[in-house]
């Protein structure tokens, strides 16, 4: 049977995916140093009221509040037994609703990396990362998620052992890499040779592509990275991050207007994308604006560097802001970003 996704990429041209996650629930009151995940439990009117509002923004996708949902993100919040409980409150939540229009909206179940150093570098075995994985996955379909999304990764090891928990279960799953460094992840994947990994799995995810990173042109530039290897028929995917994060007053915002994010969809669909969103600091209105920009769009033949810097300048030449670390906003206060031998610096946080 075709699976949800699947249906609606071949009765649409593009999908619009959702926005940022914790840009919009710090908004909503969430503090520096918590965990989002733990507000499926806590304050879940505010994780409905954020879906609800991609949702009634266009979004034909949205992921659930369960990027950190892996046992070893949650294990900094001491909620390592909470994996199965938080993931399937995230699912329930979200599916309920996109279950409350009348058109068909895809659940995708979030999976973000585990924050751990793989072997060799680090301490985290592929077994152990992929029992991790393997627990979430299994609570976000019986939620009910349409698909799994594993997301914001910066190493092919990772995305393995995350891609086999995913086909272990028999659901479909899109997979996104974070592109922030000079044209690289920051373990040093060029987005082409991402292509040809995701050519190479099997099962093959029914859609890759890449999320956050810095600012939308670079997210460009990744997709044209990603489309140098593509074969006819890959679904390619774009969530980029709504301009450049600054420092405002003590507080991390970013500098895209609606007008920046209009342009982006539009150009990631003639860059090739079917599958196109928003990453940190995505609001329900740029949402909106996306949608609108997108409907009845025809794209353009091509696109190249030229354009994009016409429209976005320079790419891969911006500094982030002291302590924006990666493209995900500000490290949280309290939050043990370091934790310890073998784990990555920054929480790396969906939006």
């Amino acid at each position: 049977m075709t699976n949800k996704l699947q249906q609606l990429l071949n009765a649409k041209p593009f999908l619009l995916a959702d926005g940022a996650v914790g840009t919009n629930l710090f908004a909503a009151g969430l503090q520096s140093g918590d965990a989002p995940e733990l507000w499926n439990r806590d304050a879940p009117e505010k994780i409905h009221a954020l879906h609800r509002g991609f949702v009634e923004a266009g979004s034909d996708i949205i992921l659930t509040n369960s990027f950190g949902g892996n046992r070893y993100r949650l294990m900094l919040h001491k909620a390592e037994n909470d994996v199965h409980a938080l993931n399937v409150a995230a699912a329930r939540i979200a599916r309920e609703e996109a279950d409350r229009v009348a058109r068909p909206v895809v659940v995708a179940g979030s999976m973000g990396p585990t924050g751990e150093l793989m072997e060799p570098m680090g301490s985290l075995t592929p077994e152990a990362a992929k029992a991790a994985f393997r627990a979430q996955a299994d609570a976000l379909i019986e939620g009910g998620v349409d698909v799994l999304w594993i997301e914001t990764m910066s190493s092919t090891e990772e995305v393995s052992a995350a891609a086999e928990a995913a086909a272990e279960t028999g659901h479909p799953y899109v997979c996104t890499m974070s592109f922030d460094t000079n044209r690289r992840t920051m373990m040093g994947i060029k987005p082409g040779d991402f292509t040809d990994y995701c050519h190479e799995l099997t099962p093959r995810p029914l859609g890759w592509g890449a999320n956050c990173g810095v600012g939308a042109g670079e997210m460009l530039d990744t997709l044209l990275g990603l489309k140098s290897t593509a074969s006819e028929g890959d679904i390619i995917v774009s969530k980029a991050n709504c301009g450049i994060p600054e420092f405002k007053d003590g507080e991390l915002t970013y500098s895209g207007t609606l007008e920046v994010m209009t342009d982006y969809a539009r150009l990631a669909a003639d860059a090739g994308a079917r599958i196109i969103g928003g990453c940190c600091g995505t609001s329900h209105a740029h949402l909106a604006a996306m949608a609108k920009a997108l409907e009845d769009y025809q794209p353009k033949p091509s696109l190249d560097l030229a354009a994009i810097e016409a429209r976005f300048g320079p790419v891969w030449k911006i500094a982030l802001p002291e302590g924006a670390g990666h493209g995900h906003g500000a490290a949280p206060k309290g939050d043990d970003t370091e934790g310890g031998k073998g784990r990555r610096g920054g929480r790396r946080r969906r939006g």
